[in-house]
């Protein structure tokens, strides 16, 4: 059972995604019921790269499950200054660990360092599960094994210059990894980063959303089961489902209350203002899959190169796109009169290496102006968002951005631009010159 004493939670996000993570964290406490002697679902400092907050048991239930933009939720378990790695052993092996976890638990650590001044960070990573197995031990006559693919506990350790802090992964594999992407294609776009933008971009349920590149879909499914509802952890396990101290009675109740919920979504039979299009029909395969599987119905999907494209809905709506780039578009294909050719092989490398690896050349420039075109001259009234990694691109589509705002896509760092597409107020942009910041 659940301890009436608070606990101090940091919630980890991408970075740039902080002030919409700590919004979302409010609107979950709002939808937390009450209890006598449960401390408030508190949000708390942002600080880069996440979010504090403080609740009891239950404040850390709900933020795995109904969550979409925090990539974890780790229990603080203790910070102290140091000097060295044996002040670091020394912080770890003080601390109860066998209040949350047994020997016959597997274990995996691992430690993250800000300007520490320590020469090797695999030693004190060492030092750390050093210190956690002696304790057991001392305790219980046993020391965990370890498992650093599949661990059932997971214990972080953050290094300031001169302070360590110790944290319990209550999430177990990370948040984005909703449990229904089948296909992800090249470049993926992790599903917290695309739930945040979302945010980013002021969408809201039964407005007009539109992704004209949609490749596997991870856009439009996180909007469709943001519109229904469907809570993104509803069908994955979590780490806290192996410690000793959460209540399961109250993750039972949470549990199916979003699996009804999911239920539901599944039934619903109303046309969401949700669509998608992309040039590959593979991936719109995959998309469809992927829709399934996230327990949303049918959206509008077309094969469509996104230099012919029009608005799906009379009214205008949010445009968003994370393009393909270099080896991407070669590989989904540009017939000389813009036809569509599928891919000759399914070689879609998977990862952020093959995003970072692929530059623009001039046929994504002659690629992206002509969908800067499209956009200027079939989508005024629109807004429209483009994530890059490349900072020439509105550039490369003649159009000038409103807003540009840093995001990182894993270690990837990127841009979204925002278009506002007023008619008579897109001013073509001389040359390719890169916008700073």
């Amino acid at each position: 059972m659940s301890s009436p004493t608070p606990f101090d939670f940091f919630a980890p996000c991408p970075r740039g995604l902080e002030a919409v993570l700590a919004a979302e964290l409010a609107e979950i406490a709002q939808g937390l019921p009450g209890a006598a002697g449960t401390p408030p679902f508190e949000v708390g400092a942002q600080v880069p790269g996440g979010v504090h907050f403080r609740g009891g048991w239950t404040a850390a239930m709900a933020a795995n499950l109904h969550s979409r933009i925090a990539s974890r939720v780790l229990l603080k378990i203790a910070e102290r200054a140091y000097r060295g790695e044996q002040d670091i052993y020394a912080l770890a092996a003080e601390q109860p660990w066998e209040r949350w976890f047994s020997a016959n638990e597997t274990l995996r650590v691992d430690l993250t360092a800000i300007k520490s001044p320590l020469r090797s960070l695999e030693f004190a990573t060492l030092r750390v599960k050093d210190a956690v197995c002696d304790r057991l031990r001392s305790v219980s006559g046993a020391r965990p094994s370890i498992d650093t693919a599949q661990p059932d506990v997971r214990v972080f350790a953050f290094l300031t210059a001169t302070v360590c802090t110790l944290y319990l992964d209550t999430s177990g594999e990370p948040l984005f990894k909703r449990g229904w992407r089948l296909d992800k294609g090249a470049a993926p776009l992790r599903e917290n980063l695309a739930a945040g933008i979302l945010r980013l971009t002021g969408w809201t349920p039964g407005a007009p959303l539109y992704d004209p590149m949609c490749g596997s879909g991870t856009f439009i499914a996180e909007a469709a089961q943001i519109a229904l509802g469907v809570a993104p952890g509803v069908e994955r396990r979590f780490g806290f489902e192996k410690l000793k101290q959460y209540d399961v009675s109250a993750w039972q109740t949470m549990k199916v209350a979003a699996l009804d919920a999911k239920r539901r979504a599944g039934a619903n039979k109303a046309d969401l203002p949700i669509f998608g299009s992309d040039i590959s029909g593979d991936m719109l395969d995959k998309a469809r899959t992927n829709l399934a599987r996230a327990g949303v119905p049918s959206l509008w999907l077309k094969q469509l190169d996104a230099r012919a494209i029009v608005p799906p809905t009379g009214e205008p709506g949010i445009l968003v796109a994370n393009p393909p780039y270099g080896e991407r578009i070669a590989v989904r294909g540009r017939g000389p009169r813009g036809e569509v050719r599928e891919p000759r092989h399914a070689s879609r490398d998977d990862g952020e290496q093959a995003f970072s690896r692929a530059q623009p050349d001039a046929a994504d420039g002659e690629f992206f102006r002509a969908f800067g075109d499209a956009l200027k001259q079939r989508f005024t009234g629109w807004r429209a968002f483009v994530l890059t990694a490349d900072r020439s691109l509105p550039g490369q589509m003649r159009l000038r951005e409103s807003t540009k705002t840093p995001l990182f896509n894993g270690a990837l760092e990127c841009r979204l631009f925002r278009f506002d597409l007023v008619a008579g107020s897109v001013k073509a942009r001389p040359g390719s010159q890169e916008p700073q910041g």
